[in-house]
């Protein structure tokens, strides 16, 4: 069993950064992957960024290639995702999700969620 909890989401100007972090618990959480996702409000829910579970090998959804960056500490049981260059259409809910699918931008590769923190980009 693994929970997850995200934390650092705010308000923040077009343009700025902030980074958001996922905190781990259940001994098993370092050989799960891990992705991040975003609901804004009216539209479906959106892949932003995926690690696998040594940290080895990212992947990134097309709207945020070269802005956002996702790591991960195991040690820590802690997943980030540090966000540059922020727009208003990055505003939404982010969640941190761990799991072991194959199509890690599909949300059907995660068995575990956390309850998402929000994210406002003002113009």
């Amino acid at each position: 069993q693994v929970q997850l909890v995200e934390s650092g989401g705010g308000l923040v100007q077009a343009g700025g950064s902030l980074r958001l972090s996922c905190a781990a618990s259940g001994r098993t959480f370092s050989s799960y992957t891990t992705g991040w996702f975003r609901q804004a409000p009216g539209k479906e829910r959106e892949f932003v960024a995926a690690i696998s579970w040594r940290g080895g090998v990212t992947y990134y959804g097309d709207s945020v290639k070269g802005r956002f960056t996702i790591s991960r500490d195991n040690a820590e049981k802690t997943v980030y995702l540090q966000m540059n260059s922020l727009k208003p259409e990055d505003t939404a809910v982010y969640y941190c999700a761990a799991g072991r699918g194959f199509l890690v931008s599909s949300g059907e590769a995660y068995d575990y969620w956390g309850q998402g923190t929000q994210v406002t980009v003002s113009s």
